[in-house]
């Protein structure tokens, strides 16, 4: 007996995680900021602050899971628009080290906020919020 698409997890997956872009793109739209953009300075925000550490382009591209050389070019225009600085990594001028300009940080922490308060209300339906997020903990861990 053969299942439709609507009984494949994969395929109900690709449309949530579409459905879910839609409403984050949508959101971060009035900070004129893309997905990428959002979490690029996002994750770079957290590792300025938190962890108290300014990585490079490299660490920052593992950091978030996005391609490096594309990592780059949002970067270049997250500089552009005064929300980053990149200077050279003085162990490695190869390298340039990431750190949020105060106007970054603003807006970092402002597209987080938003962020969640739409992960709150799109995730809502699926239940238990510490639930959910072990789910996908389980399933965005490596086999």
């Amino acid at each position: 007996m053969s299942t439709g698409p609507q009984e494949n997890a994969g395929f109900l997956l690709w449309h949530v995680t579409l459905r879910w872009q839609r409403v984050v793109v949508a959101a971060l739209a009035p900070l004129d900021l893309t997905h990428v953009q959002f979490v690029l300075l996002a994750n770079l925000w957290w590792h300025n602050t938190h962890d108290d550490e300014d990585p490079n382009q490299l660490a920052l591209a593992r950091y978030a899971g996005t391609d490096v050389k594309m990592t780059s070019q949002v970067l270049r225009k997250l500089e552009a628009k005064g929300l980053i600085v990149r200077e050279v990594d003085p162990d490695d001028t190869r390298a340039r080290r990431l750190q949020v300009t105060p106007r970054g940080a603003a807006l970092a922490q402002q597209a987080i906020a938003e962020v969640q308060r739409v992960n709150g209300k799109f995730f809502a339906p699926a239940g238990d919020p510490a639930a959910v997020l072990a789910m996908l903990r389980s399933l965005a861990e490596p086999p």
